[in-house]
């Protein structure tokens, strides 16, 4: 009983791989001696997915707007807009006409891909390896999917490290290499001998920045499903602990995309202080 657990958890937590080898592009327990590169094939369809909603739903919505009585899905969209529009005008004090729909993008991308999370954990890997027993002729237990991307370091980190790239191109932009190195080397301490203890202290700082926006994101998303797969291994008694904890999540998964969201607002905003 214990050995199935174990085997049922790894296999909810495991990605749906795809990889180079020296034969060729191999998948999943293929990947075990992978080459030069391996994708997570479901993080990276889930992630696009969701994104395409994104983008077409509130695309449609902008469309369709009208100046009379909204409807409900024109207002919900209206409340998210002006939600992050006020976020960023109280945080961001510099001139930036990206930071906003940047926001935008980050928080509702983020907020629908954590929100995979209320999806019972056996729904989509109980689709998937139907798919691929009956339309594939594959054994179920090698069909392996995961519809949390966050869950996935690799996205949270693609994610964060776009954030990083961002803060870099703008300090640049904004207070030439000259004013960014002298951030980096004259900060906290204005004193020529303290140049190589504040250019660590300072890129110590600077590299926490991504790293922490990513870890934080994927440990609370990761160790949120992990809690819903445990509970699925109980039996009959799941489903009222499955919806406390999935109401527990009504706080979770949109507080984790705010902080994400905010967190790159206020990143940004340093990078546009000019002293």
């Amino acid at each position: 009983m214990a050995a199935d657990t174990g085997s049922y958890i790894k296999h909810h937590l495991t990605n749906w791989t795809m990889c180079s080898t020296d034969s060729g592009i191999a998948f999943n327990k293929a990947c075990t001696d992978a080459g030069f590169w391996t994708l997570h094939v479901d993080t990276l369809g889930w992630s696009i997915v969701l994104g395409l909603i994104f983008l077409l739903t509130f695309r449609s919505v902008a469309k369709k707007a009208s100046t009379g009585v909204p409807g409900k899905l024109q207002c919900a969209v209206e409340m998210v807009v002006d939600f992050v529009d006020k976020s960023v005008k109280e945080t961001f004090h510099g001139k930036n006409a990206l930071i906003a729909p940047l926001s935008l993008t980050i928080f509702v991308w983020v907020l629908l891909m954590n929100a995979m999370d209320w999806v019972p954990v056996d729904w989509i890997p109980t689709v998937a390896g139907l798919i691929g027993q009956y339309g594939l002729g594959m054994d179920p237990h090698d069909v392996y999917i995961k519809s949390v991307p966050t869950t996935d370091m690799n996205m949270t980190f693609a994610l964060s490290i776009g954030v990083f790239f961002l803060i870099i191109y703008y300090s640049i932009k904004v207070k030439g290499v000259g004013g960014f190195m002298k951030e980096l080397t004259l900060q906290p301490f204005n004193h020529w001998a303290f140049i190589p203890v504040n250019f660590i202290l300072e890129s110590v700082t600077l590299i926490a920045r991504p790293v922490s926006l990513a870890l934080r994101l994927f440990g609370n998303l990761y160790a949120g499903e992990l809690i819903f797969i445990l509970i699925a291994t109980i039996g009959l008694f799941q489903l009222p602990v499955h919806f406390l904890w999935a109401a527990f999540h009504l706080l979770v998964i949109p507080l984790q995309a705010f902080i994400f969201m905010m967190l790159t607002i206020v990143y940004l905003s340093l990078a546009h202080e000019d002293h």
